[in-house]
């Protein structure tokens, strides 16, 4: 399995008890979803291992306590703090309409209603109050928060997302006086 074929799911952040667990930190929108995972894959060095479950509490916002397989004392788990957890893209279930993942448009061409063309998604910006739909434009970053009516259309075949910005949102930041 490569990084490629998966998607982020979060980080180990920190040390749950003595007796090997840990927290995991989920950059997902509904942690609950994961309470049933039998197994995940940590970036150990740049290879991803296989580490399978034992158990999982949810805790709160978006965090669970997890037990490894293997892992049964501090020092063990101390070696996993802070390691990146994936899991295969094929796990994950197509979305259709105006929904997406964020790691699922990196790369797509960004059509606005009324700019036309503002660059290639380069980063989705995952801020609590509000993310952010990151592009190039005319050599300049353009940052558009994600909004419900942001993305009026996905083109998954052709790699394009069509957008109705804020108005006067582009202007901003392509105007000569910025």
């Amino acid at each position: 399995m490569t990084i490629k074929d998966c998607f982020y799911l979060g980080k180990i952040a920190k040390l749950h008890g003595f007796k090997g667990e840990v927290s995991l930190f989920l950059d997902v929108t509904n942690p609950s979803d994961y309470k049933d995972l039998e197994s995940v894959y940590v970036d150990v060095d740049g290879v991803l291992t296989p580490f399978f479950i034992e158990s999982v509490k949810l805790k709160n916002k978006n965090f669970i306590a997890v037990k490894f397989q293997g892992v049964n004392d501090e020092n063990s788990a101390q070696r996993l703090l802070k390691k990146s957890l994936y899991l295969p893209e094929e796990i994950l279930p197509n979305l259709k309409g105006t929904q997406f993942y964020d790691h699922e448009i990196i790369g797509f061409k960004v059509l606005d209603d009324v700019h036309g063309d503002i660059g290639e998604v380069e980063n989705v910006i995952d801020l609590a109050a509000n993310p952010l739909l990151q592009t190039i434009c005319k050599g300049k970053e353009v940052l558009v928060p994600i909004f419900d009516g942001l993305v009026q259309k996905i083109d998954r075949k052709n790699k394009i997302l069509y957008i109705k910005a804020p108005e006067g949102l582009i202007d901003l930041y392509l105007s000569d006086s910025i």
